[in-house]
């Protein structure tokens, strides 16, 4: 919501400099939200003109420009990186490995990505998204780095992993976890 604001108001907090402007951060609000998992409390930042809403509007067709998709990225990114090297369980019944694909908009170009997604089943029986990561497009071999990956961050075993049929991904799965039962799963 920060670098919404940075948007909206044409700079940066303590960054405003020379820019003309009359309009200022105005402290934050509190808001309470509701989610599957609870009520939960964030902190919406205010402007003195009250030209900035929070996010939640953009759920109701308010469009999001390109630059203030690129500002949010960047103040999220750092948060993303601490995120991806968490430690993680050392074990999991199962884990689903998943790829799916967007086509994304760079540098004036439409291109295909692929987001990796692993989500794990911890003992407990709760759902953990262990890691989710951005490529050019699937291979075993980008998938068999994200293996290490989840072994680097503490993973030592995996019970059963679910997965598509991808030529490699069989190999890459035995190559990290030798012991790991290997289902594939179709989905309609």
């Amino acid at each position: 919501m920060e670098a919404e604001l940075d948007a909206t108001l044409g700079y940066e907090k303590n960054q405003k400099g020379d820019l003309l402007t009359d309009n200022k951060r105005n402290g934050h609000s509190p808001k309470t939200l509701k989610s599957q998992y609870g009520e939960f409390q964030i902190d919406v930042p205010r402007d003195r003109n009250g030209e900035f809403h929070d996010p939640i509007n953009d759920l109701y067709g308010i469009e999001v420009s390109a630059e203030m998709v690129s500002k949010i990225t960047d103040k999220i990114l750092p948060q993303v990186k601490e995120w991806q090297s968490l430690p993680l369980n050392p074990i999991y019944p199962f884990v689903f490995m998943e790829c799916n694909h967007y086509k994304v908009r760079e540098d004036g170009r439409i291109l295909n990505r692929a987001a990796y997604v692993v989500l794990g089943v911890t003992l407990e029986g709760y759902k953990d998204i262990l890691s989710i990561t951005v490529g050019a497009n699937e291979t075993s071999k980008f998938w068999l780095g994200m293996l290490n990956d989840l072994k680097n961050r503490g993973v030592k075993d995996v019970l059963f992993f679910c997965v598509d049929g991808l030529p490699g991904f069989k190999e890459a799965i035995q190559a990290v976890y030798p012991q790991a039962e290997i289902q594939r799963c179709v989905i309609p």
